[in-house]
């Protein structure tokens, strides 16, 4: 049975692990779409010259096995997500990636105003990126592996170490899957924010414009319908 069978579009579960393969072949539904693939490339890519066709993956099987998330993962390029985001027909196909949620010693969220540059340029949503290949050490899907890189590639903050929750959430928009988990920083907002800003005007090509600090209870705008499912299920937590 696959995810999108048990549960519904909007909804979130918890959920205590998570267990996606990474194999060999190439995923089905980029390579029966090879030709319209490469033709919205070409669109994406005069659009925005600073989009970097890199390799990432996407998912062809989900399922929950109790509470535990299953699934089998194949490295696609970025060219193959940006055409499957329009696609009417995502059948077989699914995207799943994490969101890191830092949480500050006041209680406020941080999170990130993504760059002009970038594929969802003005978008609010916490730092985060597609599982790449790198992000399955021995074969499996790593949580860490992908937030915390992302985390730190974008606000310079580090999370290893830092007190996290056990289990997970998982959110389902559409056919994408937002795997979230919070981590509580000992510096209040202001300090991170601040921190965060310092790291993005050192950076030569910043993902981000900077931070942006979400009281608790409330929804940023422009954001993610993930984004605002995460945030909705822990206003007040």
């Amino acid at each position: 049975m696959r995810l999108f069978d048990q549960i519904e579009d909007g909804a979130i579960r918890a959920i205590d692990a998570i267990d996606i393969a990474l194999v060999d072949d190439p995923h089905p539904w980029e390579v029966r779409r090879g030709v319209a693939i490469a033709a919205n490339w070409r669109v994406e890519q005069a659009a925005n010259p600073r989009l970097f066709n890199g390799r990432m993956t996407m998912i062809s099987a989900l399922a929950l096995d109790g509470a535990t998330l299953t699934g089998t993962a194949h490295a696609i390029d970025f060219s193959t997500f940006l055409y499957w985001r329009k696609a009417a027909d995502k059948a077989g196909a699914a995207h799943v990636f994490a969101y890191a949620l830092p949480v500050a010693a006041d209680g406020r969220l941080i999170a990130v105003k993504m760059a002009a540059h970038t594929a969802n340029p003005g978008l609010t949503y916490f730092a985060a990126g597609s599982f790449e290949p790198g992000d399955f050490p021995g074969g499996r899907m790593e949580f860490a592996a992908n937030a915390h890189r992302e985390v730190r590639e974008e606000t310079g903050i580090d999370l290893g170490g830092v007190r996290t929750e056990q289990g997970f959430l998982l959110a389902r928009a559409g056919d994408a899957l937002v795997v979230a988990r919070r981590y509580w920083l000992d510096e209040e907002a202001a300090t991170i924010a601040a921190r965060i800003r310092a790291h993005v005007a050192a950076d030569p090509d910043p993902e981000i414009d900077g931070p942006v600090v979400i009281e608790p209870g409330t929804i940023p705008e422009p954001t993610t319908r993930h984004m605002r499912l995460v945030l909705r299920h822990f206003a007040g937590g």
